[in-house]
């Protein structure tokens, strides 16, 4: 692959910024929550899903994608909003209830929208994949050079959803790509256990489309396959479908005590870290030098704590607004 270095960089710069929000997250999270662990305490009350260790899947896709792209992420969906380009600020704002927020404090984490950058979650397992089928139908319909992408775990790979996207997209020829994170467990469940083929990446051929397996979680790698999705999809081609095998640092959900896992797992998962991987391969490459990597780490580090300062600054919304921007007052 023959990537200018200016791409690199900004890879480099999203995935340490994708890092240091979770783990910002991850301590502002468990503020107030102890001792006794109440979900609904501290400045971010309810669920928190964070993604550390699966930087390479958002970042490596989404640097194909403009703006007028659409995505539509997880549960688990900072690291596809901060590289699809959400504005960092009203994002953290909105996890924190704020009313500057995206939807001015009333979404939360699971559900984060910012028409901007066209990018949009769900906290409903697989619902990832018929809405990004839904705008991928509109671009065709509109003869739009745009595409859609359905971010989703394994364990929705064996949702109904799945194989009904999949199959219309196919049969529409529809400028959507259809990426499945495989970070070896759905919730606590692991993949052998639920799912009949070893890769989710083979049921492409089920529906007549590309199927492209990454088997390591390296950044270049999802950049390399989602790069030929992407094109194949802009010129009308039609779907493809992606597995990455990537690994998740955190629980499936802040507070989860992850006794369904070897304790050794996460120690020895995290010696393979991704973002360090690539800091060596920029360095020892020649592509970037150490003063340079060091500016990119300090730029991201700003960006984060800026952005969870604003948050916290931030006010509350009034009482009166939970009448407004509803379905029925």
């Amino acid at each position: 692959m023959n990537i200018p270095k200016e791409t690199l960089m900004r890879m480099y710069l999203e995935m340490v910024t994708i890092r240091l929000y979770e783990e910002t997250m991850a301590e502002a999270y468990q503020e107030g929550k102890y001792p006794v662990f109440n979900i609904a305490s501290g400045p971010v009350p309810g669920e928190m899903h964070l993604a550390a260790g699966q930087e390479p899947v958002a970042v490596g896709v989404c640097m194909h994608l403009n703006k007028e792209d659409a995505v539509v992420g997880t549960h688990r969906p900072h690291h596809f909003a901060i590289a699809k380009g959400v504005d960092l600020k009203r994002m953290t704002a909105e996890i924190f209830g704020k009313v500057t927020g995206l939807g001015r404090g009333k979404g939360g984490h699971m559900h984060l929208f910012d028409p901007d950058v066209h990018f949009s979650c769900s906290g409903i397992v697989g619902a990832s994949i018929p809405q990004a089928v839904g705008a991928a139908l509109a671009f065709k319909m509109r003869k739009e050079k745009r595409v859609a992408v359905a971010f989703f775990g394994d364990g929705a790979a064996n949702q109904g959803a799945f194989h009904e996207g999949l199959n219309l997209a196919a049969i529409w020829k529809l400028p959507v790509v259809f990426v499945c994170e495989d970070n070896s467990w759905a919730i606590s469940v692991p993949k052998q256990k639920s799912t009949a083929i070893s890769r989710n990446a083979d049921r492409a051929v089920a529906y007549g489309i590309h199927g492209i397996y990454v088997g390591e979680n390296d950044v270049l790698a999802v950049y390399d396959a989602a790069g030929e999705a992407v094109e194949r999809a802009r010129q009308g081609e039609g779907p493809t479908l992606i597995e990455v095998k990537t690994d998740r640092f955190f629980g499936h959900f802040q507070g989860d005590p992850e006794v369904y896992r070897p304790k050794d797992e996460v120690p020895r998962l995290k010696q393979n870290d991704p973002i360090k991987r690539f800091r060596k391969y920029l360095i020892e490459n020649g592509i970037a030098k150490e003063a340079e990597i060091k500016q990119l780490d300090d730029e991201a580090r700003k960006r984060v704590e800026d952005a969870f300062l604003f948050a916290r600054e931030s006010p509350y919304p009034a009482p009166e607004e939970a009448l407004l921007h509803v379905f029925v007052e």
